[in-house]
């Protein structure tokens, strides 16, 4: 799903930390947001703060109530961190946008090292 195809209808904003006792409301909000035929409803997750179990249990009990509706669920914007734990758990295939960083012994691409005049060729 590209990011043009969202619409109001099917775009539900997560935001600040998530909790526990945050997910029956979050599960009806996406009831109400879900449409068979329409396409998966897209879960915006650039304003939640915490990466924690609660928020993968959240993200895992929106996916059965998606599932549940007859729609699929997508994720957009995960943290860093949360997208790791949401991986550790197999959820990470749900995310369609995710800022990436590269590895830390990895150079990031299209950088180049430079090589010393006097080194050996491998």
């Amino acid at each position: 799903m590209a990011a043009s195809d969202e619409t109001p209808a099917n775009l539900m904003v997560l935001t600040g930390p998530v909790r526990k006792e945050d997910v029956p409301a979050l599960c009806a909000e996406l009831g109400r947001l879900a449409r068979p035929g329409q396409g998966p409803v897209v879960c915006d997750l650039r304003g939640v703060t915490t990466a924690d179990l609660a928020t993968v249990d959240a993200v895992a009990r929106l996916r059965l109530a998606a599932r549940r509706a007859g729609v699929g669920l997508r994720l957009r914007g995960p943290t860093p961190a949360l997208w790791a734990l949401l991986g550790l758990v197999g959820l990470a295939e749900l995310c369609v946008e995710v800022e990436r960083h590269p590895e830390e012994r990895e150079p990031p691409l299209g950088v180049e090292e430079a090589v010393e005049s006097g080194d050996a060729a491998l």
